[in-house]
């Protein structure tokens, strides 16, 4: 029995499938952690996490237990035990799975007992649940390995407590999402006080498509105290020195670092995003249309910050209503980003399609400019190598105000889950503040009228979005309480003080976008209701909360 413990914490990033790539950076942990007993690494560490239907494959889950075989092995080499997230197959059931390895074998091992299955996850089309667990004993200690959900409940940390556990060491695989930090930290004060036990908390961090980690690991004490806080956004590797004594186990390490507040953190889950996402699909940077306005100009800062200006192009694609204050603004952000910036005017492109088309008018004329820019840019993605990057926001997104096949297209959109409100945030944060691992220049990003100017598409004269909308700080009222808090058409009246016949209106144009936002590309996740993981209405769709809508059948 052993009265001091020095536990490695690894909050490391992922790549979902890359089983070798994984595994060696467990490996240097590892050495890493040389002078340590254990090493805790994060949820499903080797397989990548969520690892989605690769678990429906059985060579998938064959050359995952390969790849854990030997990094048990790799244990009779001198250093510390470790903690291993995989999949364990027996049965033929594939269960999520971490197991402690010493020496060259597996001292216990512990399935997950609790499978979300709510918003982002999925588990339970995946793993089938495992039995209660019973804590891992090893060198004379009684281990807790609640993995990841297991915690968010109460069951599980109870039992292990009822067992006998000593310690909680809880793996996870937790997305950012907006409050989540004070979710995380009360539910596992709940934890600690109830049963007396100090808790580990350690968390991955990186981008899974539209899904970001965001780290945030904690040690917290038996009377809820934090002793230890890691970094946000960042890998970062921690040896904590623990100590048991006539009340248990705690903590001798003292850390603490700072974590971003908002705006920011909703800022650096965009950058970490993008970055993950251009650099594991392989594109050499990214190119957008820089029009002058600010959703535009952010998604440009944000790809400068994430990527560095040398793999940024921006592109002004001016038709006949591009005002010159949308030149010269859009000439501007590229200046002040230090990236490309080329002009590229559409008109011949217009003319040619209204010379084919010559009866196209109103609403289809102005769609075909959008599809022209599309047309163009893709063009140039093609030709260069860069993704696509689109610059529509959540409050577009959810009434249908955008081009399908337009402004819609391309491979990511880092403000897919941002309202307007949200985007003018960021764009007042950025142009004062540079995020730390930012890769853009200090100082504005924007000139101020980008932010100040009412927006508007340009597809004709005198065009305001508020010619077709509410104001953006009415409409993202009644959007957040019909998509994140999903009520109805009164009740977002009543809690927002609007009209009715407004709210009704504003559904009513949700429902009808949900064809385009099915076609939308992926991008960052930030709320706790985004369109695609999170939201999932059907196309057809008769249900209204509003007064009833006649529908030929």
């Amino acid at each position: 029995m052993t009265d001091r413990l020095k536990i490695a914490l690894a909050q490391m990033n992922q790549r979902v499938g890359d089983l070798e790539g994984n595994a060696a950076a467990m490996l240097e942990m590892r050495r890493r952690a040389k002078d340590t007993d254990l090493l805790l690494c994060p949820e499903l560490q080797v397989v990548g996490y969520p690892p989605e239907d690769l678990v429906l494959k059985p060579e998938f889950v064959r050359r995952v237990r390969e790849c854990t075989d030997q990094l048990i092995a790799a244990t009779t080499e001198p250093g510390p035990a470790m903690l291993i997230g995989t999949i364990t197959h027996e049965g033929g059931l594939n269960y999520n799975t971490m197991l402690l390895a010493d020496a060259g074998r597996v001292i216990g091992r512990t399935f997950k007992h609790e499978l979300p299955n709510y918003g982002t996850f999925d588990e339970k089309r995946i793993f089938t649940p495992g039995p209660l667990p019973s804590p891992i004993e090893w060198r004379g200690i009684k281990l807790g390995v609640p993995i990841c959900e297991d915690m968010w409940l109460e069951p599980v940390c109870a039992h292990l407590a009822d067992q006998g556990a000593e310690l909680f060491l809880v793996p996870h695989g937790s997305p950012y999402e907006l409050d989540k930090i004070d979710t995380r930290e009360r539910l596992a004060r709940a934890r600690t006080t109830s049963t007396g036990l100090p808790l580990v908390f350690l968390n991955r961090v990186g981008g899974q498509d539209e899904i970001v980690f965001d780290g945030s690991s904690f040690v917290m004490h038996p009377d809820g105290e934090t002793v230890v806080q890691m970094a946000d956004w960042e890998e970062e590797f921690l040896v904590t020195d623990w100590v048991r004594g006539s009340d248990g186990w705690r903590c001798e390490t003292r850390a603490g670092h700072p974590l971003d507040s908002y705006p920011e953190d909703i800022y650096r889950a965009m950058m970490l995003g993008l970055h993950d996402y251009v650099e594991r699909n392989g594109f050499k940077g990214v190119i957008l249309g820089l029009s002058g306005g600010i959703d535009s100009a952010l998604s440009a800062a944000i790809a400068v910050d994430a990527l560095g200006p040398g793999r940024v192009s921006c592109v002004m694609l001016p038709s006949k209503y591009t005002s010159d204050e949308s030149l010269e603004d859009a000439r501007e952000c590229a200046r002040l980003l230090g990236c490309r910036h080329d002009v590229i005017s559409i008109a011949p492109a217009v003319e040619a399609v209204a010379e084919m088309l010559p009866e196209m008018s109103g609403l289809a004329a102005e769609n075909v400019q959008a599809r022209l820019r599309m047309v163009a840019l893709m063009a140039l993605s093609n030709s260069g190598g860069q993704m696509v990057l689109t610059t529509g926001n959540k409050s577009e997104m959810s009434v249908g105000y955008a081009t399908l096949y337009g402004d819609m297209a391309g491979g990511y959109s880092v403000l897919k889950d941002a309202y307007k409100t949200t985007v003018f945030a960021l764009s007042r944060w950025r142009n004062s503040n540079k995020p730390e691992t930012g890769l853009g220049p200090d100082g504005p990003v924007m000139p101020e009228r980008v932010i100040t100017t009412p927006p508007t598409a340009e597809l004709r004269p005198g065009q305001k979005d508020e010619d077709s909308l509410p104001p953006y700080s009415v409409l993202d009222r009644i959007l957040e309480g019909l998509v994140d808090k999903e009520m109805s058409v009164r009740e977002v009246a009543n809690a927002t003080g609007e009209d009715v016949a407004l709210v009704a209106d504003i559904e009513s144009k949700l429902l009808k976008a949900e064809y385009k936002r099915r076609q939308a590309p992926p991008g960052v996740k930030i709320g706790t209701r985004n369109f695609g993981r999170d939201r999932r209405y059907p196309i057809s769709n008769f249900f209204h909360t509003g007064p009833q809508v006649k529908t030929p059948r």
